[in-house]
């Protein structure tokens, strides 16, 4: 440890101690990302929501540990924690864990070093809560958290790979995630439901199911955090939610269809164009409105540091449970019309008095969920520039 220049830093109720590094990168002698704090304050929220729904005890693994911050703030901040295990393959990463678990004087708190998918399936069922926070794809540890995960836990996943998951890349999402990605202006959004899909798919070889309990994208990042069900007849009733999303790349028509192997249409309904489609993903919901409402009041109670940017975030995630899927970017559609967009919030009231949802999504500040078409959408700019002229 005395090899390098240390740096001291404090997050939410927890101090600890890394050597300083020019840039956030796997070179990294201890990986430590101080732009993730927000992830690791919202992943306190929801996993103390979870062991209060839980009632019990929980014990909590962190898969890779890099400085310790996130499992130690879990131990730290946490109530109702037993044992918390943080693996890292890094022997320097172990070395900076032990110090700052012992900065922090904290008991309980088991430091392993092995490679990831092996330590998950040393500790089959061992665990009320995966965190797989790697620096790029979970994707290869998504198998051994299913062998490992027991029935009732949470599993708390993180993907960096946006630029694959979002479409920029087609290739590495097909390679990684078994789905064929596109790049749309909502495509973090299917980003994050190829992912919840490729977790559905992977777990259902051994029986167990998902509950999408919150979830977002977030500048380079994206985030699930799913509850585990277990059961044959459960699982195969989850992956009813397995589909695909078409789109039209003519008129920004969106379609969607249930079913891992279903016909899919390849012509748009509205012009008559090819429309490209995305998946497979998961189509049910990704955001449970009890979950992310229990969050906000466990926000209110903790001394967290992003409080009022968790809070912003977790709101908006309220608002869009239970809302369609996909949404509208509002400044694609006045391009394509030629026409000046309206003010945003005047365009949602004119879309719900036609009688359709009308809902603001984290995705996209320009963004709008709603259950109307792309020619009703249209109409009601239209009309609204009219009224305004």
């Amino acid at each position: 440890m005395e090899d390098y220049k240390i740096k001291r830093i404090e997050e939410g109720l927890t101090k600890i101690e890394f050597p300083e590094f020019e840039k956030v990168s796997s070179d990294a002698p201890v990986f430590y990302n101080p732009h993730m704090e927000m992830n690791r304050d919202l992943s306190i929220l929801a996993i103390q929501v979870f062991q209060k729904e839980q009632d019990r005890e929980i014990n909590i693994c962190d898969l890779f540990g890099g400085s310790g911050i996130r499992g130690i703030r879990y131990k730290n901040e946490i109530d109702g924690v037993g044992e918390v295990s943080i693996n890292d393959i890094s022997e320097t990463a172990n070395e900076y864990e032990r110090h700052n678990i012992e900065l922090n004087e904290l008991s309980d708190v088991e430091v392993y070093q092995h490679d990831a998918s092996m330590f998950l399936r040393m500790k089959r069922g061992e665990f009320d809560v995966i965190d797989i926070d790697p620096f790029g794809t979970p994707s290869p540890f998504l198998d051994s958290a299913g062998y490992c995960a027991r029935r009732n836990s949470l599993l708390c996943v993180t993907a960096t790979d946006t630029s694959a998951l979002c479409g920029t890349y087609k290739e590495p999402c097909i390679r990684k995630y078994n789905s064929k990605p596109y790049k749309s202006e909502y495509c973090h959004e299917t980003g994050i439901r190829i992912l919840a899909g490729f977790v559905a798919l992977t777990l259902s070889k051994y029986a167990k199911c998902i509950e999408v309990k919150m979830s977002h994208s977030t500048e380079h990042y994206m985030r699930l955090y799913l509850e585990i069900k277990k059961g044959s007849k459960r699982t195969d009733e989850s992956l009813n939610n397995i589909g695909y999303i078409s789109h039209c790349k003519n008129c920004l028509h969106r379609q969607t269809s249930l079913g891992l192997a279903s016909p899919i249409d390849d012509t748009c309904p509205v012009c008559g164009e090819k429309l490209v489609h995305a998946g497979p993903l998961w189509l049910g919901d990704i955001q449970n409105k009890e979950f992310i409402q229990k969050m906000i009041l466990e926000a209110e109670n903790k001394k967290i540091n992003s409080e009022k940017e968790a809070l912003k975030l977790l709101n908006k995630c309220l608002i869009e449970a239970e809302a369609p899927a996909t949404f509208y970017d509002v400044h694609s559609i006045c391009k394509s019309l030629k026409i000046s967009a309206p003010k945003f919030d005047l365009l949602l009231d004119e879309i719900r008095k036609e009688g359709f949802i009308a809902i603001k999504t984290h995705y996209n500040p320009l963004g709008i969920k709603s259950d109307a078409g792309i020619k009703d959408i249209e109409q009601i700019l239209l009309n609204t520039i009219e009224k305004i002229q």
